[in-house]
């Protein structure tokens, strides 16, 4: 049993593919690290209606959104809690609007967008290639 349980924030992101099978990835502006569309979870708010809002505030992109592909815990470098959720979802259109957020996006193949994020977010890409895969 854990001694001290994880206070966290919910972040939940989206493994988008386009029809052509490349991965979204967008560059956020503040430290111009490049992640997986998506946010915060708010209080209340429905996981996948929460995923599916973040997703069209940063991109504009409308998701059908399957289910999570990875589910993962961690403390960031000020020791906060973090609880991270990655979504399988399918798009139609390519043409992202990205907000304030980000600064710039790129659909890429799996592989290559596996490469381009941190260590969950990659795992995230993997697994949810074989779900698209199938």
């Amino acid at each position: 049993m854990t001694e001290k349980p994880l206070r966290a924030t919910v972040s939940l992101r989206g493994v988008l593919f386009a029809p052509s099978g490349d991965v979204l990835v967008v560059q956020r502006t503040t430290d111009e690290g490049w992640e997986l569309p998506g946010g915060r979870l708010g209080a209340e708010e429905d996981a996948t209606e929460g995923v599916q809002r973040e997703i069209v505030e940063e991109t504009g992109l409308a998701v059908d959104l399957g289910h999570p592909v990875h589910a993962t815990a961690w403390r960031n470098d000020d020791d906060n809690g973090r609880f991270g959720v990655y979504y399988y979802g399918r798009v139609t259109e390519r043409a992202v609007s990205l907000s304030h957020e980000h600064v710039e996006y790129e659909w890429l193949p799996p592989g290559r967008a596996e490469q381009r994020l941190s260590g969950p977010q990659g795992r995230a890409v993997n697994n949810a290639r074989e779900v698209h895969e199938e």
